[in-house]
Parts: C-alpha cells; structure tokens; sequence
C-alpha cells in the first residue's frame, strides 16, 4: 500500500431505472424493459441490445425490439433504493462525494487498514450491494477522479476495473473519446469531423485546435483529462452555493419564445427549490453556449434575496439580450442556463414606504415583488399537493414543449445546504425530455446545486449508466 496506489473508486448502478424495475417485478427480469412512454427515459442492458436508448421515441423503440416491455417509473424506490446504495457507501468511508441518484466517488485512502486494498474495497462494496439491496454496480479504481470513472465506464455492465498506475496511458489510449468525462454527442461528433476517435488522438491533438473546435475552457479542460491530469479531490458535497439548472437545446434559433420558453421554465425550477429551502440569492446569471460550442455569461446582483419566479425570468431574460446583443453575428444557441448565488435565509418580508422609485419588481421588498411572492407560494403548496404538473406559469405550461414526468425532476432536486451548517444536496440529475419544436431536436435539462470544492458541470449521472 503505496502512497501511488489508487485509491478513488467511482461506484455507478447499472441501468439504475431499469434495474430497480426489474428488481420490484422479477417477471421483468433478463427482458428488455424501458422507463417512460412517449420516449425512453431509461433503457435495460437487453433492450439496449436492440439498439434502445434514452431520449429515443417510444415508437422507434418498439420498432427495434417489439418484445420491449415499457413500465411508467417507481420514482418513490428510485430514491430509496439510491440512498440505501449511498449508505453503504459511508459504511467503509466518510470520503463520499455523491454526483447524482446512481453515482459517487469515494477515496478509501484512510479505510485501507480496516478493509484491505483499494481493489478489494471495491469488490467488497459490489459484494454487499449485490447482497443487500438486489442491485448490479460496476466500479472503477484508479489515482484520480477522471481516470475512475472511465474505468466504471469499461467496467459496465456489473463488473470490476482497476487502473495501475503504471498501466494508465496504456488503459486510456486506445478507448474512444466518448469516454472522456464531458464528451457528450454533439461534442464526439465534432471531434470526429476532424479525426479524432479515441482518447490518445485528443491527447495528441495540438491545443489550438481544441480551442479552436470547443472553446478555451472546454477544449484546456478536455486536453488535460486526456491524459489524466485531474487534481481534483472526492469532497463530500457542503452547503450549496447556488442552485442552477441549464437546458441543451440541440441547435436553435434564439428567437423571443424560445428564450421566453426557456428561460421562464429555468427560472421556476431554480426559483422553486430556493423557495422550498427558504433562500434567496442576489446575484442572478445565465449562460448561452452558441452553435460553435462558444459560450459566454452575464450576472447581476440585485439589492435583495430573490426568490421569486417572475422576477428570475425577468432578470434572466434581460441578461440573456444583454450576451445576445454582444454576440449579434452568431445565429443560433445551443444551451441556456440559469443559476443564482450569493446565497442568503429569506427572512419575512417586510414591505417597503411607496416612496422609492425604479424597477419595483427586481426589489424583494417592493409591493410588486410581494405580490409575486404570494402567487409563488400559492403555487407551491398546490404542487405540493397535487403535483408539479398541477398548476404553472402560461408562458411555460402553454409552450409547445413537453417535459419528464414530474417524479424525474423531483429526483433531480437537491436539499439545499444552509449556512448554519445544515443538510447540503445529496445528488444530481440530469433530466430529459422532447421538444417537438424548430428542429425537434432532444433537449438535456440539466438541474445541479454546487458547493465548495464541487464540479456538476461535468458527470451529471443519468440513472441509466
């Protein structure tokens, strides 16, 4: 036990969904079975088989495998069973950084003198899983955070990986380059139109391409994951900074609905889980990334909290012209985002003497904001009752766009982490539904809480690895 063993495992439930399925009906076990309806929220490893996928229609994914059974979802045993996983977990150490409902990573650094080698941990924690909740995990040992979770990748389905550390760049060389920690489809793709197809060629790829091709940020951090430089550390999730959820648009054009659309269904979902841990943030950003993987920001910090729906979508909608007016040459958006920080405990409003003037509804206090607040919290406690479903904003409830179904969002949800050293969040999600709209192209909501030391950007689980 050296200290260049590895020592970070990244443990991921297989086809969790479908698995949990297929656990609570053993009539559905070894046969393909999808969760959804209208389109695949998750697949099992038999119905992927026949070519099934999540985000795919439901009528194609009957077309490919007629024999597929498709089951509405047991959002309440998700969460169960998830958390009874994670359990498990902090059984052999505290170093537990959970990344979403059917993942973490751990570093057994500390626990080896207790339960043997990092390997071993590994099949020990696969061993009482299997055991003890019913359910397969692959897991992925090695030196740094990137390099195990694309040994739990190569490891699927219910399988064991471990990377020596003189065996690394042998390892990740010759996989393909979709294995990358970030490298989603679209990204894979435009790295294939320039011959890139596996990990050793986009670590011999010259930095100003990658630049180039996927902008500084993303095209530095994905060079440096290609050849396993990754400092990053598994951190234990703290007390959430800001609340965020982001939308993957496939390519559009930023017309007034689509951002209006869009960004008001953001703003709801950060809006409400703020309201829910009774926070407000003051200062609001959003994010575009356009057509050539180009991204750019703006943020405002306003006077007061801001927890109300309305006025989110306002602010986000006035940042949002602001990059867009910036950016006048570029034609088309691929993601937008929202998020809030500077997190603060709303106290009871108190309403302000009618003597100020300027935009009352960006001011908490403002009789306008008060009213707002009102209906916002109207709309919780009907959610709260009947569903998330239940009741909405016309600009979103009314759009053309159809969303998961509610339990999928709830999964997505962090607790938020209070300043007074509360609960922190506990998973991230990434969510995704159908939008029949200009190119009814796929569209990734991507819901995460961030805390000190916590990159969500990258890895969001899928509940279906």
């Amino acid at each position: 036990m050296t200290d260049g063993a590895p020592t970070i495992l990244h443990a991921d439930l297989d086809a969790f969904y479908a698995s949990v399925e297929q656990l609570l009906d053993p009539a559905l076990r070894r046969r393909p079975v999808a969760v959804g309806g209208g389109v695949v929220l998750a697949a099992s490893y038999e119905a992927r088989a026949f070519g099934v996928a999540a985000g795919m229609p439901g009528s194609r994914a009957r077309q490919l495998c007629p024999a597929l059974t498709f089951v509405s979802g047991h959002f309440h045993h998700y969460r169960q069973l998830g958390d009874r996983v994670v359990e498990l977990f902090h059984a052999f150490t505290p170093a537990v950084e959970r990344v979403s409902i059917d993942e973490a990573f751990l570093d057994v650094r500390g626990a080896r003198r207790l339960f043997g080698s990092a390997p071993e941990i590994a099949a020990a924690l696969r061993r009482r899983v299997r055991d003890e909740v019913g359910l397969p995990l692959s897991v992925g040992v090695a030196r740094t955070k990137h390099l195990a979770k694309v040994a739990s990748q190569v490891a699927k389905p219910d399988g064991l990986v471990v990377v020596p550390p003189d065996a690394e760049d042998a390892f990740l060389r010759p996989l393909p380059v979709g294995l990358v920690w970030g490298v989603g489809p679209a990204t894979e793709r435009r790295l294939a139109e320039v011959g890139i197809h596996t990990v050793g060629e986009l670590a011999a790829a010259p930095g100003g391409l990658l630049e180039h091709l996927l902008g500084t940020g993303a095209g530095g951090k994905l060079a440096s994951l290609a050849t396993n430089v990754d400092p990053r550390r598994v951190a234990p999730v703290a007390a959430a900074r800001s609340v965020g959820a982001q939308a993957a648009l496939g390519r559009r054009r930023p017309t007034a609905e689509l951002l209006r659309t869009t960004l008001g269904f953001l703003a709801d979902r950060v809006a409400g889980r703020l309201r829910a841990a009774g926070r407000g943030g003051r200062t609001v950003a959003v994010r575009v990334r356009f057509g050539d993987f180009r991204c750019a920001s703006r943020r405002t910090t306003v006077t007061g909290p801001v927890a109300s729906t309305r006025t989110l979508t306002e602010l986000a909608l006035e940042l949002a012209g602001t990059v867009l007016g910036d950016h006048g040459d570029e034609d088309h958006v691929t993601l937008l985002g929202v998020s809030v920080s500077n997190l603060v405990r709303c106290p009871p409003r108190q309403l302000e003497l009618g003597l100020v003037f300027g935009d009352a509804g960006h001011r908490p206090a403002s009789t306008l904001d008060g009213a707002r607040w009102s209906v916002d919290r109207s709309v919780d406690a009907v959610r709260a009752r009947f569903g998330s479903g239940a009741v909405g904003y016309a600009a979103v409830t009314l759009s053309r766009a159809s969303h998961v179904p509610d339990g999928f969002r709830e999964l997505a949800e962090h607790r938020l982490g209070t300043s007074d050293g509360g609960p922190g969040p506990d998973r991230s999600r990434r969510q995704e539904r159908l939008d029949p709209g200009e190119e009814g192209g796929r569209v990734l909501e991507q819901e995460s809480v961030s805390g000190v030391g916590i990159e969500h950007e990258l890895g969001l689980g899928d509940g279906a690895g």
